[in-house]
């Protein structure tokens, strides 16, 4: 499972796509030059049980390590993966 990521000028996502299909997708917007706000997070049915939405989380996060920014983590899915891993709290905001 591949883990892409597109940014525009305030918004951004990583997602999973197959044959055209966004399969999974977690969604960010820029609040500065050094926070991202994650706002939603999404898995198809046929990714459920892959950890696909733990594999969006941690491309966000080293995301903001390569780019030295933080994260705030809005999203329900998100919040909670950061709340189980301690190793992510350099990033978050």
């Amino acid at each position: 499972m591949e883990i892409q990521h597109e940014q525009k000028e305030t918004k951004g996502s990583f997602f999973v796509e197959e044959s055209g299909k966004r399969l999974a997708e977690m969604t960010y917007s820029k609040a500065g030059k050094d926070l991202i706000i994650i706002d939603h997070t999404e898995v198809s049915d046929e990714l459920k049980g892959k950890s696909a939405g733990m594999r969006l989380v941690q491309a966000a996060v080293e995301f903001a390590r390569s780019e030295k920014i933080k994260i705030l983590p809005l999203c329900p899915f998100a919040r909670s993966v950061f709340d189980r891993k301690p190793e992510y709290a350099d990033v978050k905001s």
